[in-house]
């Protein structure tokens, strides 16, 4: 048998192609939409991609089993559990709990594991020359390294009310299916640390039945009237994204057919788009946006989560353009189709298709946590935080808004803008980000605070819970 994990860090993500060695048959689960390292793979060890299958309807990323199906005419086995509102809307071969299918010898059993979603199923795989019995369980969303699945999505991120507790309900009975599982097998799941598929993920990539038997939280709480009061309590907000991708998902993604290459932008087709009112999206680092940026522009720096804070902040339904580098122009946009962004209308590479024109750019003014509190003491500013909730109860800047990043653009009427708005976080990354959001919107007289919170700690400065 050949495994092989594939991880895509800005979304904590991972896809798994699995191959049986003797007939050169094989499958991936849980495919990202820019498939080419998985055709690099089977190309490489010589296989040929029969089958291709998911654990769920995903919410935090755009699905790659039609696009894999289309390259390679493999065929989609897809979930039929979970009733008529939770069916897959594109052809595909339904899986049903109890039943298997084989990949050349590799046996694989499907569990439908409720909870996370109501269709979600898992894999639990045995190598049949290596012996009669199950080796691997591919859980997607349903059992992580130290943690589950939130069951909260389908009614914070779906607006289906009524279902985050039944979810929990599901969750607790569909883990004695897993305790009932040998200790031995081990446990491949669909996400790791910093995704927002659940709360407290672990970073190693695996873990086996006895040792999340022993370990994970959720496998040690025996009472379910307890265990669904902690599930629930403390997840993450949910991108405003996650919605979009419940949606396209279950309808089938849009089959790309290869990378899109979009234009670069010359002088001209740069100017009309923007004066239109396009927005342009500079993936530039914080210091150089702050130093320097077209006005208007968000940043969004092109690393790390790119594309969650892209998804919680473009709309799907406008055309946008981005400013970044040639070597990095690729990179940004897997990261942008990987959530279904796909109206990109072109990008630039730099400041002067403005500064050629003679026009000037905006910056973005930091502050020092000191200089900071002194003008909050003399009623010259206002600081908004843009840290998740659970942070801000963590410990806070007293007397600040606490708005959730995603959420700024939606909330600007909630913000106080009659004196000068100093931005924060926990470093200064995402109030960057924030802060752009804020100027995009007409808001002026911004700050940001150089540090964030860190800053302000360290320099001795008060805090409150």
């Amino acid at each position: 048998m050949f495994f092989e994990r594939i991880y895509e860090e800005g979304l904590a993500q991972a896809s798994y192609l699995i191959a049986c060695q003797a007939t050169g048959e094989a499958i991936v689960i849980d495919p990202r939409r820019d498939i080419d390292v998985y055709l690099d793979i089977a190309k490489k060890k010589s296989f040929k991609i029969t089958h291709v299958s998911e654990t769920h309807i995903h919410a935090d990323f755009l699905s790659g089993v039609r696009e894999l199906a289309y390259a390679t005419g493999a065929e989609i086995l897809l979930s039929d559990e979970g009733g008529r509102d939770w069916q897959y809307e594109f052809p595909h071969v339904g899986l049903k709990a109890g039943e298997s299918f084989m990949v050349g010898n590799l046996k694989f059993e499907v569990m439908h594991v409720p909870g996370h979603t109501p269709e979600h199923i898992a894999f639990l795989l045995t190598d049949i020359p290596a012996g009669d019995y199950p080796s691997m369980l591919f859980t997607g969303d349903f059992v992580f390294v130290g943690s589950v699945g939130r069951p909260d999505l389908l009614e914070k991120a779906a607006g289906i009310k009524g279902t985050q507790e039944l979810g929990a309900r599901q969750m607790f009975d569909s883990l004695k299916q897993f305790s009932n599982l040998p200790d031995y097998i081990q446990v491949w799941p669909g996400h790791g640390a910093g995704s927002a598929c659940g709360k407290a993920l672990g970073a190693v990539p695996n873990s086996t039945i006895g040792y999340e038997k022993l370990a994970n939280w959720a496998l040690t709480t025996e009472d379910e009237g307890n265990f669904v009061e902690t599930l629930l309590d403390g997840q993450p907000e949910p991108p405003r994204y996650f919605a979009m991708m419940k949606k396209l998902n279950k309808q089938g993604p849009s089959v790309l057919n290869g990378m899109p290459k979009p234009p670069q932008l010359d002088v001209a087709a740069f100017m009309e788009a923007y004066e239109s009112g396009m927005t342009l999206v500079d993936t530039r680092r914080k210091g150089p946006f702050s130093e320097g940026h077209i006005p208007g522009s968000i940043c969004i720096p092109g690393v790390g989560s790119f594309s969650n804070w892209a998804g919680w902040l473009l709309e799907y339904d406008k055309p946008f353009m981005v400013l970044a580098s040639e070597a990095e122009i690729e990179t940004i946009v897997r990261k942008l189709i990987r959530i279904g962004l796909d109206n990109l209308h072109g990008y630039i590479t730099g400041l002067d298709v403005w500064t050629g024109a003679g026009r000037e750019l905006a910056t973005l003014p930091q502050i020092d946590a000191e200089a900071a509190q002194r003008m909050v003491e003399k009623g010259e500013a206002h600081i908004l935080d843009v840290r998740a909730k659970s942070e801000y109860i963590d410990g806070h800047i007293p007397g600040v808004t606490n708005i959730h990043l995603g959420y700024v653009r939606e909330s600007i009427d909630e913000i106080p803008q009659d004196k000068t708005l100093i931005v924060q976080c926990l470093s200064g990354a995402r109030s960057t980000i924030g802060s752009s959001v804020l100027m995009n919107k007409g808001i002026a007289d911004v700050l940001n605070l150089d540090g964030g919170i860190q800053a302000w700690r360290k320099a001795g400065l008060p805090t409150e819970k």
